[in-house]
């Protein structure tokens, strides 16, 4: 199974169009600092293909990045798209427009998301005249079922009920958003991939101990991150996101599956997204890292 992390940023990327905050302006400053939407595509060898995990607005860029994403010799066009969504937000869900050109695109997703995306937002009224939509159920993680996708075994852990703020009237549901699950059935090794995480539960902290490779939810490094440089009045966990330090931080909550960890889904306030910010040094520590785009990691 190969993991092909496509970018690593949280909403807006970094830089953001319309900020100029320390981040921002470093990465503008310098070119390598820059990140794309967190995204990820995941390839399960042989002849299976591959699939993406969530489908950002930088799409297309990203699937360019990496040569092994594009059409194949004596192919016109990539013919069908896998995505598989861990929730309904924007930032993963709006690339699916810039995959209509695809002849079908398969789509794996909760019921919640799913009934987001069909009537809130009318991603299938929108994409229907371009392209073939086919949705499929993705199992929760414990249900006894999985998605066979790109021949990986696929569930969904339920981690909260945060809905976008487009729906945020909709019912509430523990499978709003997820982490992935993903399994090789050959060699049988395992990767989780989670961006948001707003709880840390025991059940989250057996499936990081039990992976072979996480990315988990970077996004804020200190739990005042967020009213500290003025983007809100909440703290990191009050918008969704477990910091990554501190005593409440999924840092110290790893134990020894830290080395097998790599952060993503960094918001631009993040320092880490300074490579020379002493927090890499308090990380390494630790144990995890910091995931950059285009990595590939090989399980």
């Amino acid at each position: 199974m190969l993991l092909r992390i496509l970018g690593t940023a949280a909403g807006g990327g970094l830089p953001q169009w319309n900020c100029a905050c320390p981040g921002c302006a470093g990465a503008r400053l310098h070119p390598a600092r820059r990140r794309l939407h967190d995204g990820l595509a995941v390839h399960g060898g042989g002849a299976g293909g591959w699939f993406l995990a969530n489908a950002t607005p930088d799409v297309a860029e990203q699937l360019e990045s990496h040569p092994g994403l594009r059409p194949g010799t004596g192919e016109d066009r990539t013919p069908v798209v896998r995505v598989v969504l861990t929730d309904a937000e924007l930032d993963h869900t709006l690339g699916l427009l810039r995959l209509r050109e695809a002849a079908r695109i398969d789509i794996w997703c909760t019921e919640p998301v799913r009934g987001a995306l069909g009537a809130r937002l009318p991603l299938t009224d929108i994409l229907t005249p371009y392209t073939t939509l086919t949705w499929h159920d993705l199992p929760l993680a414990g249900s006894g079922r999985y998605a066979e996708v790109a021949g990986l075994e696929v569930s969904a852990l339920p981690l909260s009920d945060k809905r976008p703020r487009y729906a945020a009237d909709e019912p509430s549901h523990p499978a709003w958003s997820v982490a992935l699950k993903v399994r090789d059935p050959g060699p049988g090794t395992r990767a989780l991939y989670a961006p948001a995480v707003a709880a840390w539960s025991d059940r989250l902290g057996t499936e990081i101990a039990e992976a072979d490779r996480v990315l988990l939810d970077g996004t804020f490094l200190d739990e005042e991150e967020p009213r500290r440089t003025g983007i809100s009045r909440r703290t990191a966990s009050g918008m969704g996101h477990l910091p990554i330090e501190g005593p409440e931080g999924t840092a110290r909550r790893l134990g020894g599956a830290g080395a097998r960890v790599l952060y993503t889904h960094l918001n631009n306030t993040n320092p880490l997204t300074d490579p020379g910010d002493r927090a890499h040094e308090r990380l390494a520590g630790l144990g995890p890292r910091v995931a950059e785009d285009r990595m590939v990691v090989s399980l």
